[in-house]
């Protein structure tokens, strides 16, 4: 245990190390001076109250945008500015959900200049702020994720809502025709998760210089009235118009491993110089290189958040809820003999009367099956 405790130390250390030595790359934060384009509204005012000592409720405030991450803090970007914040011991968040995320917009209470403030840490860093409070998040890209947190001194275990990036407009779904191959099912949960989070959903079919894309997979997408986009992060086809339809919004990127999310970052973004590497020539499938969500400002107005790559994604909800996420499914699903049908076994059954007769996709049934099975 003390072992562990140590390597936290460390790390905390070495981000507030390169926080105050300006390596930022790490955090991979925007170049510019300011985060958010004119159509981007972050609250960016200040409020001076009462003395720049006494406590934080006497402390210059102001709120911003969480735009990184590190044990016991956040880096925050509020007036043209970058804030290393700890976190206030008032801070509550709600039963079950992350604390912070970037993208969430929080209060802070400002130190006064030279303020020395030693956090449970005690390296006694200069923190520039407390963050006492967040805003309610307008959308969110979240997972559920089993584990173990402690509230009030007590140990609690179950499925956690883990918060990837918060406030965001556009969920911007990448896949790739080959190396790694595409994963219909992947990207039809994704669309679930941009629903439930109160995103749009777009997809991007990268690395058309390798493959072109699977007619089908393109034909499902577009019958669901989902924007598509064919690209090439590599050779810059068709990135205009991906950017025409990003530029001025808060987008997310979510996919999996090794499809170019970060390849993309770079050519979309000037100057973002993520790391990136190609798949293992063993089973073509992605490595690990994105280790937390990172913000970055479109050139032309608007910002888009990179985020690690997953290879599955598990979804809380109940499996009555499943078929309104399949929309040309509950158009037939009305017409079955059972109202709680579940299209796997029930007799009279419109949806699976459907797809034997090409109605429907079988590959759009299919996914629903397995997602059923994991509900």
């Amino acid at each position: 245990m003390s072992k562990r405790k140590g390597k936290s130390k460390r790390r905390v250390k070495d981000w507030r190390r390169r926080f105050r030595e300006r390596d930022v790359s790490s955090l991979d934060a925007a170049q510019s001076e300011t985060l958010q384009p004119e159509r981007v509204k972050i609250p960016t005012s200040r409020v001076q109250s009462g003395a720049q000592d006494g406590g934080p409720e006497n402390q210059e405030r102001l709120e911003g945008m969480v735009i990184g991450l590190f044990p016991g803090g956040a880096v925050v970007r509020a007036g043209g500015e970058d804030l290393l914040c700890a976190i206030a011991g008032t801070f509550r968040a709600p039963p079950g959900k992350s604390a912070l995320a970037v993208g969430d917009v929080v209060a802070v209470a400002l130190n006064p200049p030279g303020h020395l403030r030693a956090d449970k840490n005690r390296d006694g860093d200069r923190a520039d702020g407390v963050i006492l409070s967040r805003r309610p998040r307008d959308s969110a890209l979240s997972r559920p994720q089993p584990g173990r947190r402690r509230r009030r001194g007590r140990a609690e275990e179950g499925t956690f809502e883990k918060v990837i990036a918060a406030n965001m407009e556009v969920l911007l779904i990448v896949a790739s025709t080959c190396q790694p191959p595409p994963s219909p099912g992947l990207i039809d949960r994704f669309c679930i998760v941009a629903e439930r989070g109160e995103m749009q959903p777009i997809v991007a079919l990268n690395k058309i210089d390798l493959a072109h894309p699977d007619p089908a997979l393109l034909s499902d997408l577009r019958s669901g009235q989902i924007a598509t986009f064919c690209c090439s992060a590599k050779t810059g086809t068709g990135l205009q118009r991906l950017l025409e339809a990003i530029t001025g919004r808060r987008s997310v990127l979510a996919g999996a491993s090794g499809v170019g999310k970060s390849t993309l970052v770079n050519a979309l973004v000037p100057g973002a110089n993520l790391p990136t590497r190609g798949v293992r020539s063993k089973d073509q499938r992605g490595r690990h290189v994105t280790a937390a969500a990172t913000l970055h400002e479109l050139p032309g107005g608007g910002i888009i958040v990179d985020t690690p790559g997953v290879r599955e994604l598990a979804l809380d909800m109940a499996a009555t809820e499943l078929p309104w996420y399949f929309p040309e499914l509950a158009e037939y699903a009305s017409r079955c003999r059972f109202n709680d049908c579940t299209h796997t076994h029930e007799p009279c059954c419109a949806v699976r009367a459907a797809v034997e007769n090409g109605e429907l996709s079988p590959r759009r049934y299919r996914s629903y099956l397995r997602i059923l099975e994991t509900l």
